[in-house]
């Protein structure tokens, strides 16, 4: 059974001094996580949003539909001009993620510090 998606934003400043949004994930990602994952997305401001983490530590699995969410999320992010990178991602999704290309539009890292510290 699929557990129920849940999101929410937290505002960080890099190491390099760069305010970074960080959209936290819980839960299952499937076609049922359009608000959890699109509706943070599009909550943030576009004009002072230039980076962006995605946080998938607590995410136990995503389907081909959240995929294809997380896909949508990183189009309308390249749209605006804004960088992303995930980390959190379990060996299995890191090896999906860059099977699926989502490398050539978001960077991958293991940690929240091991991201902060590309920037």
């Amino acid at each position: 059974m699929q557990s129920e998606t849940k999101s929410r934003v937290d505002q960080l400043t890099a190491p390099s001094g760069h305010a970074v949004a960080v959209i936290r994930f819980e839960g299952d990602i499937a076609s049922t996580s359009k608000d959890a994952v699109l509706g943070a997305y599009q909550s943030l401001p576009k004009e002072t949003t230039k980076i962006i983490l995605l946080d998938f530590t607590g995410v136990d699995y995503i389907n081909s539909s959240g995929i294809a969410l997380v896909i949508q999320l990183l189009i309308e992010a390249a749209n605006a001009s804004q960088k992303v990178y995930c980390f959190g991602l379990s060996t299995h999704f890191t090896k999906v993620f860059t099977m699926v290309g989502i490398t050539k539009y978001a960077g991958l890292f293991a940690t929240q510090t091991d991201a902060l510290a590309a920037l």
